[in-house]
Formats: C-alpha cells, sequence, structure tokens
C-alpha cells in the first residue's frame, strides 16, 4: 500500500472588500505586501501570513467576518498604525491593546469593509 502524503501547507481566508482599491492600499499601509492582484482578486502577504483580498461584499458577510494575527508585539503594532494614522486616513476604528484573560494581549482593527482583526501576542502562562 503507498504511503500517502497528507501534510498542509497552509490555508488562507478570502476576505471580503466593499472597496477593492480602498482595501488594497489600507493592507498595504498596515505594512502587508500585495505581490499578485487582477481585477478582482489580490494575494495579501505579510511574513509567513497571507490572505486573499476579493472584490465581492455582502455586509452581513464582512460584518461578521473576523481575522486573527498572531504577532511578536501587539503594542509595536499597535504604535505603527497609531503613527501611520491608519484610522484618521481610512476612517476605521482601531481598539487599545488589552490582555485578555485567554491569555493573549491583544487589540482589535477594522477595516474598510467592516471585517474585525484581533491584532495579538501571547502572554505567560500565569
Amino acid at each position: 500500500m503507498a504511503t500517502l502524503n497528507l501534510h498542509t501547507l497552509e490555508i488562507k481566508a478570502f476576505l471580503p472588500a466593499s472597496d477593492f482599491d480602498l482595501s488594497k492600499r489600507f493592507y498595504q499601509a498596515l505594512g502587508f505586501t500585495i505581490p499578485w492582484s487582477d481585477d478582482t482578486l489580490a494575494y495579501v502577504h505579510h511574513g509567513h501570513c497571507s490572505f486573499l483580498l476579493q472584490k465581492f461584499y455582502v455586509p452581513e458577510h464582512a460584518q461578521n467576518f473576523q481575522m486573527h494575527l498572531l504577532v511578536e508585539n501587539a503594542d509595536d503594532w499597535w504604535r505603527h498604525l497609531d503613527e501611520q494614522k491608519i484610522a484618521q486616513t481610512f476612517g476605521v476604528e482601531i481598539g487599545t491593546p488589552e490582555d485578555r484573560p485567554w491569555m493573549l494581549r491583544d487589540f482589535t482593527l477594522f477595516d474598510p469593509s467592516g471585517v474585525l482583526w484581533r491584532i495579538g501576542h501571547n502572554l505567560p502562562l500565569r
């Protein structure tokens, strides 16, 4: 019997975009790169993390969509977004970093389409 190779390599979410060009600019301002894009889909990448941004928008879908980005230091990410004036430039909402009972320090960020991001780092076990 042959041995099967069932190793996974990655999983990508398809994020909705109500304004595709604005969303691409938003993610680039956050520090993501877009190595490939066409009229309806963009490959968005940062470090070892990536997702696909799509020119597709249903308000109920976007407003119930959440992403989690695990980083080395959530406070540094928050400072970067604050210094870049992301909230003012793109009219989005950014929370402040907080320690959570689920052992993460994170903050919330909404993208221009209403997708909720939680950007955080692991806290040491108590």
